[in-house]
């Protein structure tokens, strides 16, 4: 049986033992990681958490919705069973049953038959970092290479284990400025959300410093179960010089090398980023984006507008 369960009657603890058995784990669906970027999640529950279903949901114009909330990429369904789209749908029906309007990200092991025409596929690119360093690098492209000897002779330094919130001021100080993608909320829930996981040592934060000693790029990694995910990174204009990013990157992948490691780029719509990504010889990897509208014609079209407008 599957069960609509409100934030204070659900066993976090139960919840999580499911997570660490599921071979589809992800970070973003652990109980913790929830809590802090979307405090009110619910979730769909089967039996005795023999498979979970983790929503976040808000009421906007008088419409309670389900959404992606910030900073995960994909949630859906999770279980140690075996995962039958039959399975899934079960799950999907009934979150259709409780939602008019859902707006949310699946993960790349939920295939669904019966609500394949409100699937759209997002696509993602991971790295296998099973091999040598020496090995993946034979992957590189050119152009990737050429900036890796531009980043040595440029004499960066990395280091791990910096502040969370040097990373992000230095986005806030540099990308932040011309994107605005994010609020001061939005900063604060990944400042939180970073040090929660690195007190429970779910988290690496690596940092490129020029020879002047000056911060210029900066990634947060967090991980389970052998996927480190690329979960937000920082640079300015000297890293873009100096080729730092990429040296960052590289760094990582040689230290985590052999590790039978996944690094989860987290994929990008950018086809810039999108092509940086692919530069290490990473794999697309696609996941599903759902979307299912049933709010009646006149609230369908204002919310429509509303987003429009947004």
């Amino acid at each position: 049986m599957i069960r609509y369960l409100e934030n204070e009657h659900i066993n976090k603890e139960k919840w999580d033992a499911c997570l660490e058995h599921s071979v589809n784990s992800r970070i973003y669906a652990y109980s913790w990681y929830l809590d802090m970027v979307h405090p009110e999640w619910s979730a769909l529950i089967m039996d005795d958490y023999q498979a979970v279903f983790p929503i976040a949901s808000r009421k906007k114009m008088g419409i309670q919705y389900a959404f992606q909330p910030i900073f995960t990429q994909q949630h859906g369904l999770f279980t140690p069973l075996l995962l039958t789209h039959q399975l899934l749908d079960s799950f999907l029906k009934k979150l259709i049953s409780l939602f008019p309007l859902i707006q949310i990200n699946l993960n790349s092991y939920n295939r669904t038959q019966q609500y394949q025409n409100l699937i759209k596929q997002q696509v993602n690119h991971e790295l296998d970092m099973i091999g040598s360093h020496a090995e993946l690098k034979k992957n590189y492209s050119k152009n990737l290479k050429r900036n890796l000897k531009k980043a040595q002779k440029n004499q960066l330094s990395i280091f791990k284990n910096i502040q969370p919130n040097t990373v992000i001021t230095l986005f806030k100080e540099n990308k932040g400025k011309k994107l605005k993608a994010f609020s001061e909320n939005d900063y604060q829930t990944l400042n939180r959300l970073i040090y929660k996981a690195i007190k429970k040592n779910k988290a690496e934060i690596w940092g490129v410093f020029t020879p002047e000693n000056n911060l210029c790029a900066g990634a947060i990694f967090v991980h389970n179960h052998g996927r480190f995910t690329f979960l937000f990174s920082a640079t300015n204009q000297e890293a873009r010089d100096y080729g730092a990013m990429p040296y960052l990157i590289d760094s990582f992948i040689e230290a985590h090398a052999t590790t039978k490691s996944i690094l989860d780029f987290e994929g990008s719509k950018d086809p810039n980023l999108a092509r940086f990504y692919k530069s290490f010889g990473s794999t697309v990897v696609q996941y599903p984006y759902f979307f299912h509208n049933h709010l009646p014609l006149h609230l369908s079209f204002v919310w429509k507008l509303k987003q429009w407008i947004n």
